[in-house]
């Protein structure tokens, strides 16, 4: 790396520190953050300190929230009997933009990974088995991500959630909208042809 400045150093250093970012990267932003003026380097470290000091977790879904209760779960007009699960807060984001569901989520913050250490214990299930237990529930929607860690996490809350009464339905997987099926890998076709439906 070449000699910086050691504040411009230690700041490239943190940036890179960031997924995705990498030398480059981590130089590009930092000396963006050099020419700005102090008003937006203020904004940006205020930002920053805000995100660590004024959110937590949501008492009921585990989604970030600003305050006890997530937005999600302070809305009244949202249907109570289904639950939508997902791994992290942001893959919320992508289920909302679709303004097709209107129901609660759960996020487990994170994926069975036998190699990482990560098992059922380190995610958050027992409080969806809480509100289960509240028998307001009657469906759990698994959209965890279509990866082996997903895929397993979705077969472990499927095993453990069935018992229960509960109607588990898992997202549909296959080829995407606007995509030709000769570019479609054999999982893909495989989840494709195994999720088809009636017309």
């Amino acid at each position: 790396m070449p000699d910086f400045a050691e504040p411009l150093a230690r700041l490239i250093n943190e940036f890179k520190h960031l997924p995705g970012i990498g030398q480059k990267s981590a130089q590009r932003l930092a000396f963006h953050v050099l020419r700005a003026g102090r008003e937006s380097a203020e904004r940006l470290s205020q930002a920053i300190l805000d995100v660590k000091d004024k959110l937590s977790l949501c008492r009921v879904c585990n989604n970030i929230s600003e305050s006890e209760l997530c937005v999600f779960c302070r809305d009244e007009s949202r249907d109570q009997t289904v639950v939508c699960v997902v791994e992290e807060p942001h893959n919320i984001l992508g289920i909302e933009t679709t303004r097709q569901f209107s129901g609660m989520y759960h996020v487990l913050h994170g994926s069975l990974s036998p190699l990482r250490g990560i098992g059922p214990e380190q995610l958050k299930i027992k409080n969806l088995l809480d509100r289960i237990g509240e028998g307001k529930i009657q469906e759990a929607i698994l959209a965890t991500n279509p990866t082996v860690e997903g895929e397993a996490t979705a077969v472990y809350l499927s095993k453990l959630l069935k018992p229960l009464g509960l109607k588990v339905t898992r997202i549909g997987m296959g080829v995407p909208v606007g995509s030709d099926l000769e570019f479609a890998d054999e999982v893909t076709m495989w989840k494709a042809l195994e999720g088809r439906r009636e017309l």
